[in-house]
C-alpha cells in the first residue's frame, strides 16, 4: 500500500456531528515491507475529526512470532496487539481507547488440536481478547487474489475446521467471518450449525466487483441480496457495514485523480447498506472502517462523513447502536 496522504488531502470536509461517539470495530496495525501503521498512525486518523472513544484490532498477519510450533506462531499477533492497547490505556496517548477488543488469528482447520493455541491467545489478553478471524474468501478465478490465509474451496463446510471452530463456543470466543459473496451461504449453514457462537459478518460479505465479476454490479447485488437475507435470519450474526473501498469491490476509487466525497461514497454504495440495516436491523449493525485498508480510496474523515450521511433519517437510538453500541455490546467494551 503506498503512501496516498497528498492524494487523499485533496478532499477536505467539515466533520459531520463531530460529537457523536464511534466505536471503530475494525482496523489493522503493521509495519512490514516499508508500510507502517502502527498506533501513531491510527491515532492521526482516530483524532481527524470523529469522536472514536474505542476501536477494535482485527488479525492481519502482523508480529508472529519468529519461533516455536507453525500453529502457535499467530499468537505473538495477540501479544504485540494486548501492547499497544496497554499503552492506549495509560492515557498517555488521549482518550481514545485503541484496540480495546483484539481478533487474532488460530488455525481452525487443525480440528481439536486448535484448542491450546485458543487458550494460548486468551492467556496473552485475558482482558481483550474476543475471538478469531479465520479468513475464508476463495474464488476460481486468476484475477481474484484468494484471502490471506490461503484458503482452500469450501473451508466453512469442512469437517475438520467445524472440529476447530466448535472450540469457540466453549471458550465463549466469537468467529470473524471474511469471505466472498459467493460464499456467503457456507457461512449461513455455520452459523445454522453453530447457533450458540456470536458470528459477525466483515464488509457486507465480500461484494466482487473484479475478474469475472468486473462491470457487473447490478448482477453482483442481485445475487447477494437472497444470500444476505438468509443469513440475517440467523440471530447468531451481526453485520459490519463498511470495507466496499477496496480493489476488489470495483468501484476504482484509487485510480482516479482525486479521491471520493463522502457524497459520491454514499450515492455508490447506498444501496448496500440501506439493504443490510433492513434485513438486520441496526441492532446487529456497526459501522466499520477497515483501516488502513480502506485508505487506497478514501480518508478516515471522509469515510465516517460517509457513514454519517447514510445514518441521517434514523433515529438516534438507532444512530448509537450503529456508531457504538452494537460494537461495544459484541466485543464486550
Amino acid at each position: 500500500m503506498p503512501d496516498s496522504t497528498d492524494w487523499l488531502n485533496q478532499v477536505q470536509e467539515e466533520t459531520l456531528e463531530p460529537g457523536r461517539r464511534i466505536c471503530d470495530p475494525h482496523h489493522h496495525l503493521w509495519d512490514r515491507g516499508g508500510n507502517r501503521y502502527l498506533l501513531d498512525e491510527l491515532l492521526a486518523d482516530t483524532g481527524s475529526g470523529h469522536n472514536i472513544v474505542s476501536t477494535v484490532f482485527i488479525e492481519c498477519l502482523s508480529m508472529y512470532r519468529a519461533d516455536g510450533s507453525e500453529a502457535m506462531r499467530p499468537v505473538g499477533e495477540t501479544e504485540f496487539v494486548q501492547g499497544v492497547a496497554a499503552m492506549s490505556a495509560s492515557g498517555g496517548y488521549g482518550p481514545m481507547r485503541a484496540c480495546a477488543g483484539i481478533i487474532g488469528f488460530a488455525d481452525l482447520a487443525l480440528g481439536d488440536a486448535v484448542a491450546p493455541v485458543l487458550t494460548a491467545h486468551i492467556d496473552a489478553s485475558a482482558n481483550r481478547f474476543r475471538g478469531i478471524r479465520h479468513a475464508a474468501g476463495w474464488h476460481a478465478s486468476a484475477d481474484i487474489r484468494n484471502s490471506h490465509t490461503n484458503p482452500p474451496e469450501g473451508l466453512l463446510m469442512d469437517a475438520k475446521f467445524r472440529e476447530g471452530y466448535a472450540h469457540l463456543g466453549r471458550l465463549g470466543l466469537t468467529f470473524e467471518a471474511w469471505l466472498y459473496h459467493p460464499q456467503i451461504p457456507e457461512l449461513t449453514d455455520l452459523a445454522r450449525a453453530f447457533p450458540e457462537t456470536p458470528i459477525v459478518l466483515d464488509h457486507f460479505g465480500g461484494p466482487l466487483g473484479i475478474g469475472p465479476f468486473a462491470g457487473k454490479q447490478k448482477e453482483v447485488f442481485d445475487q447477494w441480496k437472497p444470500a444476505i437475507n438468509d443469513l440475517a435470519k440467523c440471530p447468531n450474526v451481526v453485520a459490519k457495514l463498511g470495507g466496499l473501498n477496496m480493489p476488489l469491490n470495483g468501484f476504482g476509487w484509487d485510480k482516479r485523480p482525486a479521491p471520493p466525497t463522502s457524497q459520491e461514497l454514499v450515492d455508490a454504495t447506498r444501496h448496500y447498506y440501506e439493504y443490510t440495516i433492513d434485513r438486520f436491523g441496526p441492532e446487529r449493525c456497526m459501522f466499520e472502517s477497515n483501516f488502513p485498508v480502506d485508505k487506497v480510496s478514501v480518508s478516515y474523515a471522509v469515510l465516517w462523513n460517509a457513514f454519517k450521511r447514510i445514518a441521517a433519517g434514523f433515529r438516534e437510538e438507532e444512530k448509537d447502536a450503529m456508531f457504538y453500541g452494537t460494537a461495544a455490546r459484541f466485543y464486550r467494551i
